[in-house]
């Protein structure tokens, strides 16, 4: 598919098939990497618009989720990527929304003490802007879009993204775009 097939492809929502696990750059006692579980829902509108929920999950069930991200912004388009016929450089950029809503009382609690400056006391079901603030536990500095190096790939009503590095390591700058696919995201109907 070209570039425009695939945007055409990809309009609409789309939704995780089960709780994902990533690797995380945080270790245990032991020094291993500790995983972390999540569920994406997406939206691509036109004019290359997207809205992505994150829901961040202490189990491998998803059954006690800790935190929900949202996050707006565009997808700039730079070209094929060497993984498959078909897939593309995407970077998603957050340049309209990145909300941060505390989903169990453990988590609220932690974040207001380590990221109580600037913001509200943090409470469960009560979203607050992190958008160009400093927030310390997603690594975002003051004034900073969040933005990722990433892949898209389109197969069949499948969407796939790029799979996390195996060490942790998030799709920061360009040569840290992924090289293997993820666990895709199915079409909402």
């Amino acid at each position: 598919m070209t570039i425009e097939q695939t945007k055409q492809a990809i309009l609409g929502d789309w939704a995780s098939i089960a709780p994902e696990i990533r690797p995380s750059i945080s270790k245990d006692a032991d020094g291993n990497m500790k995983p972390f579980y999540l569920t994406r829902a997406f939206k691509y509108s036109d004019g290359d618009q997207f809205e992505l929920t994150v829901i961040n999950s202490a189990d491998a069930y998803g059954k006690v989720p800790l935190v929900k991200m949202l996050i707006k912004g565009h997808m700039v388009w730079q070209g094929e990527h060497p993984i498959a016929p078909g897939a593309y450089k995407v970077d998603f950029i957050a340049d309209s929304t990145y909300e941060v809503t505390p989903l169990l009382q453990g988590f609220a609690d932690a974040m207001n003490q380590i990221a109580s400056t600037g913001y509200d006391k943090w409470e469960v079901n009560s979203a607050q802007s992190v958008f160009r603030k400093s927030f310390a536990p997603f690594g975002l500095s003051e004034g900073q879009i969040f933005m990722e190096y990433d892949l898209v790939y389109v197969l069949n009503d499948l969407l796939f993204w790029g799979a996390r590095n195996v060490d942790g390591r998030g799709f920061d700058k360009p040569e840290n775009r992924p090289t293997n696919l993820q666990i895709p995201l199915i079409k909402m109907k």
